[in-house]
Order: C-alpha cells, then structure tokens, then sequence
C-alpha cells in the first residue's frame, strides 16, 4: 500500500530498482538516495537525480503534482504553459485545476526570475518533500522529428523537448509523465522514456483495499480465548478478548466465523493487544426487518448494521451491480426518517457522467434536470413501497407521495457552502468522484448528518480517473479506523440469476 507521499510509480515493473521514478520508492530508497547525495560529487548527483517532462494533462488531473517528484527536477516546455493558459477558462474540474496549476508556478517564479536558467528550487516549508528544482523553457527548441511526425502538433512539440533534453543531458534519465496514453505510446515508439503519473493512486492493487470484513481462523478462541471477559448489554454480547491479532484489527472491522457455534461481532474497541467484540444484530430474522427488507447474506447484514447505527457517521459500501448497496441504504435511510425521526430528509445525489453519448440540455428545475440520473432510487423506491402487502394500492400511493417528500435530489454542482444538519446524505456512484470532490462533498456534513457513500470501482467513467486513484478507493482507505467510520465490500450479488451470471462472465 502506498502512502500519499509515496505515491508516484511506474507501470514498467522490468525497469530495475535504479530506473524507478522517485516517488514510487518508500522511505528506505529515499534514505538511500540521501546518503549517495551526502558522499558523493556533483556529477555523481546529477547521475542519480531524473529530470521529468510534465505534459499539460499531469497538472490539470493534479495540480500539486509540481512538489511530487522529491529530489528529482521537472522541466516544463512553453507548450505545456500554453496549453494552461488556454484551459483555464471555466467552471469545470480541469479549468480549476489548470488555474491552480498557474498560482503555484507563478509562486515558485516570483522573485526567482535571475534563477530560471539554473533551476528554481522546489521546496517551500520544511515539512516539503520536494527537494529538486524546476527548469521553464527559455529558448527555442527545435528537436529532429522524424518526418511522418507533424511538428505542429502540441504533444510532439512536448516529445521535441524531450528528445533535445536527452541529448543534451546524456549523463542523466530524462523521462516525460503523461497521462494521455497514445502521447506515452508515440514517445516509447520513438525510443523515449514515458510512463503514466501515479501520485494520486492510493494503492497499487485494489485487491490490497480494506473490506471491513475479517473471517476469524478455526484456532481464534484458542489463541485469543484466555483471560476472556464477556458481559451483555443493550442487548449485544461484549467479548474482550486478548492474542497477536488484536493489533491488527481496525475499529468498526467486523469479524465473523462460521461452523456449529458462529459468530458475527463488531470490533468496539482496540488496545493494544486486547480488543472489544460486539455482537451484531441479525437483520436476516424477519422480526429486523428494516422498512421490509431482510438481509439476504452475511456482508448485507454487516451492512444494515452499520446504516442503522446513529453513532456511524460515515458509511462506505462498494459491490459489484445488484449486491443491494442503494435498496439497503434508502430503506435504512427510510426507517430512521420516517419511524424513528433521526433524520428529518433523506439528500441523494450523484456524479452526471453518462455512459453512452450525452442527450444534452435538460430541461426544469434542478430537481427536475437530475431525475434522469436517478433510475436507480426510482427503482429501489418500487421495491421498497411493494413491501407493505396489507396496505392496498390506495395505501402504497399515500406512502408513495409521503417518501416523495422527504427524499430530495441535489446535484453536485450547488454543493460548495452548504451544510446539512441531521439529514442522511446518500452520495451515489462515487466511484466517479475525485479526492478532491470527496472531500468537497463530506465536508458539507453538519450537526447529526451520517454520509453513506455508494459505488462500483470497477465501473469508472470519469477520464483519468483508475480503481487506484477514484475518491471512493481515497475515503475507503483514508477513513478506515476511525470510530465513528464504517466500511463493508458486498461480495454477493442478490439481483437476479441473470445479473449475477453477466457480472461474473462478461
């Protein structure tokens, strides 16, 4: 798992541990590079630090990019300023970017003018990473393109400076950073060296991402079972019990095992080499049943417990299609607004990034423009109000217009400045959110408000964003060990004999 100060890599595993980028290596590489610094000549550190290209989409996908290269320099060709500028203009996520990009160039330049021909260092505070410097094109570069290479085109006007930098500095590896693919391909075509930027991935391999679930082994209670203390309360079992695993549990991580005797428990407390299981509530028992719906599987039921939880105020469920994420989440989010009063509304909304090609402007209010994106609550609102058999159709229709009124559509768009007070935020799709809008999104959080966040990483439709670097994989691993934060991955899917057949097949 890489850290957030880590996380710059390579997607060229056969390159030996020297020709690395920086920031893919942990703090033992660093450690390493700062001693060769310390002993060695001025040649030698020229020979162990890179020189990177950035390409225009590096700095509009992330624009603190420019302090995450350590000791390496970056260089950036007057194209790539180009291309800020003309960019900059809007209200979208990449506009934002490109002007952020700008102020903090224009911060490193102001004042360092006399120094752009030798490097203008990177590092602002102490508590900076960046140690190299930053090199702006000064003179014009005319590089030997080959001939079936338009020249007038931006990107090989980028590959231009890249091919002149190799030559004029053969002692050192120049590498461009693109996250354009076919830029990267043209690149390595014409014998550079090219590779993706990986700064904002929160981990290499998504499989490594935490669950929330954890199977306890057949010889737990043997281990862990002396000194144990069990007591009831509200209804739950406590357990605390003490062994080698207790370290590496996480708070709120629920823990199960099954045979004759099985249990199913919330981890309430860690210390040390001691930890607090709390028994769970079984939602699969028709008498649990929250707004009709029963669990149908253990994750469904770890899943309940934690929406109908009031001391959870953050709740991340991720699953393929059809594990029920939305139905569990808006009849939870239904009980508690309209049985128990913890909430007085229930907020939806979601990322309007289309599959196919996009229909246009919509009409109406905002309400009104977001309805088409929200098949999905429509659906579970079908199911959730077919739930009461006794009420007769004239009974389903008052419930129906009743819910209406307590479930509202926001778009994402209007979040920025708001607070929401005791209202249950359900944040659909979130696979399609950057860090940045996550954070944007959960910070809106007021007094007695629970933010379920709802997605699929492997159904990702924002351009540049991967399983490793969505917002939702972000909250996931960042949040995960808080006490009041939980997370469940639903591994079983409870639509159809079809729907799961496709996800498994296709």
């Amino acid at each position: 798992m890489l850290k957030h100060s880590d996380a710059y890599s390579t997607n060229e595993s056969s390159n030996a541990a020297a020709s690395t980028p920086m920031a893919t290596r942990k703090k033992k590489s660093a450690a390493k590079s700062t001693a060769t610094k310390s002993t060695g000549t001025k040649s030698r550190h020229k020979a162990t630090t890179k020189l990177f290209i950035l390409d225009t989409n590096v700095l509009m996908h992330d624009p603190t990019s420019l302090f995450r290269f350590e000791e390496h320099d970056i260089f950036l060709p007057i194209m790539t300023l180009e291309e800020l500028d003309n960019n900059k203009k809007g209200m979208s996520e990449v506009a934002r970017n490109a002007r952020q990009a700008s102020r903090f160039l224009d911060e490193i330049v102001s004042g360092a003018e006399h120094a752009i021909a030798k490097g203008i260092s990177l590092k602002r505070h102490d508590a900076d990473s960046a140690t190299g410097r930053l090199f702006l094109q000064t003179e014009a570069i005319s590089a030997d393109l080959p001939p079936s290479v338009p020249v007038g085109k931006a990107d090989n006007q980028i590959i231009g400076v890249v091919i002149h930098l190799q030559k004029r500095e053969p002692q050192r590896e120049v590498v461009l950073v693109s996250k354009d693919i076919n830029m990267r391909i043209k690149a390595r075509a014409l014998g550079l060296a090219a590779e993706d930027y990986y700064n904002d991935k929160v981990l290499e391999d998504t499989d490594l991402l935490y669950t929330g679930v954890r199977e306890l082994s057949a010889s737990f209670w043997d281990d862990h079972g002396n000194n144990m203390e069990s007591w009831k309360k509200d209804g739950h079992v406590y357990y605390r019990v003490r062994g080698p695993l207790c370290s590496e549990l996480m708070l709120n991580e629920f823990v199960y095992q099954e045979g004759e005797r099985p249990l199913y428990a919330l981890v309430k407390d860690v210390a040390g080499k001691s930890a607090v299981l709390e028994t769970v509530k079984d939602f699969t028992h028709p008498k649990n049943s929250v707004w009709g719906i029963n669990a149908r599987n253990r994750e469904q039921n770890f899943a309940l417990n934690l929406l109908m939880n009031p001391d959870i105020d953050f709740i991340t469920l991720l699953g393929q299609a059809g594990t029920g994420k939305t139905l569990l989440t808006l009849a939870a989010g239904l009980t508690q607004v309209l049985e128990t009063k913890l909430y007085t509304e229930i907020i939806m909304t979601r990322v309007t990034v289309p599959v196919g090609e996009d229909i246009g402007f919509l009409p109406g209010t905002e309400e009104e423009k977001m309805t088409p994106w929200m098949g999905a609550l429509e659906d579970n609102l079908d199911v959730l109000n077919k739930t009461d058999d006794e009420a007769g159709d004239w009974g389903r229709a008052a419930t129906r217009d009743l819910i209406r009124t307590r479930i509202k559509i926001k778009s994402l768009n209007f979040m920025r400045g708001r607070t929401f007070i005791k209202k249950f935020l359900i944040i659909d799709e979130a696979q399609n959110l950057t860090p940045k809008q996550m954070k944007t999104l959960i910070t809106r959080a007021g007094p007695g408000t629970k933010v379920v966040c709802l997605g699929n990483i492997s159904q990702i439709d924002t351009p540049y964003l991967t399983e490793g670097s969505s917002g939702l994989t972000y909250v996931v691993d960042r949040m995960k060990g808080w006490s009041h934060c939980g997370h469940i991955t639903l591994a079983r899917g409870e639509r159809s004999r079809l729907a799961d057949y496709a996800a498994e097949v296709l």
